[in-house]
């Protein structure tokens, strides 16, 4: 029937010595092992433990190498990849001082729309993540407005006017002017905002008392939308007209507590570490950003919101409240606002999470 034979790979064991079976034994002779270099290795299995990698320039920083240490041999330095976490960054300086601005947009194309100066004022600012450039002014000069949308698509609402009285009046942004849109039902200011030019949301808000009307906006009409479960003021809003966030506020006093959307009704969520108003925002409903405002002070308190609950973070470089903010939870924009008196600021910061990095090792 022929002769079985068997390959000598199934006699060799993992510790690289040969088996009993089938009358082989011993160990491989090292005449018969190729001594590869292994000079190209990067990694060690956890069981034999790692090791610090020689290099004559650092080894780049990536999700994939935060954690692992080398020596640069150039530098004769010992350095590691490390993760910082959420981290603010100095931005180009808004054009004009202000606060109780309107942002939205992205990190790299933001819209600062509106705020107060030395007066209300129109004036619209485009960011393109280094440098704000001024834009089409809104129609209607206010403070303390809601904004939704993008740079080229924005939306502008509510806020309180030159002559001491809350707008109801929407303003449709193209990159370039405004033009008037639907007239909200209720006017107010102080209101918090999420969404898009043509599906945007307002809510709460003050004229003779804290509000919780939400109104949805379909891109020429407002209609109304389910109650916040509690009134507030200065309030800060995040996410779309169908998985919206409201947080913070002024009740009073200042608010910790979370609302969420769906659309048609809101509930609660975790309650933010710091209450406060006049904070910024971004991001969407199960990951937002929540920084500065004011608790008895002026705070740089940052916040990440993950759908249930908030987790501090690494605070603004500059406290501030009435602040506006865009972007997202890991490429958030905060600009403007005032610090102790009500003097506007053109400050911009850039929040990045997570910021992974290369660090020089020390004793200290």
């Amino acid at each position: 029937m022929g002769t079985i034979t068997r390959s000598i790979a199934n006699n060799v064991l993992s510790n690289g010595t040969i088996d009993a079976t089938d009358g082989l034994t011993g160990t491989i002779p090292a005449s018969n092992v190729n001594n590869a270099s292994i000079s190209n290795l990067t990694a060690f299995p956890a069981s034999v433990g790692d090791f610090v990698e020689a290099t004559a320039s650092d080894v780049a920083a990536s999700p994939s190498t935060v954690g692992q240490l080398f020596y640069n041999t150039a530098t004769g330095r010992l350095k590691g990849i490390t993760n910082l976490g959420g981290v603010w960054a100095s931005g180009g300086n808004l054009g004009t001082a202000r606060y109780g601005i309107a942002g939205t947009g992205t990190q790299t194309e933001g819209l600062a729309i509106g705020g107060y100066s030395t007066t209300e004022i129109a004036n619209t600012e485009e960011y393109d993540g280094s440098t704000w450039i001024a834009g089409g002014n809104l129609a209607t000069a206010r403070v303390a407005l809601g904004g939704a949308g993008t740079q080229t698509a924005g939306l502008g609402f509510g806020g309180d006017t030159a002559s001491g009285t809350a707008s109801a009046a929407t303003e449709e942004y193209n990159g370039t002017s405004w033009t008037g849109g639907g007239t909200m039902g209720t006017a107010r200011f102080g209101i918090a905002s999420a969404g898009t030019q043509t599906a945007g949301l307002g809510f709460g808000g003050y004229n003779a008392g804290n509000s919780t009307a939400t109104e949805e906006y379909d891109g020429s009409t407002w209609t109304s939308g389910g109650s916040l479960g509690t009134a507030r003021r200065y309030g800060t809003g995040a996410g779309i007209q169908t998985a919206g966030l409201a947080f913070a506020g002024f009740i009073p006093p200042n608010s910790n507590a979370t609302e969420e959307y769906d659309g048609s009704a809101w509930t609660a969520g975790g309650n933010l570490n710091t209450a406060r108003r006049g904070a910024g925002g971004a991001g969407i409903q199960t990951a937002a950003l929540g920084f500065g405002g004011i608790t008895t002070i002026v705070i740089a308190n940052t916040e990440e919101y993950d759908g249930t609950s908030w987790t501090n973070s690494t605070s603004m470089a500059t406290a501030r409240r009435n602040l506006g903010g865009c972007g997202t939870q890991t490429a958030g924009l905060g600009f403007g606002g005032y610090i102790t008196v009500a003097s506007g600021v053109t400050n911009t910061e850039e929040y990045t999470d997570p910021t992974i990095t290369t660090v020089t090792l020390t004793t200290s």
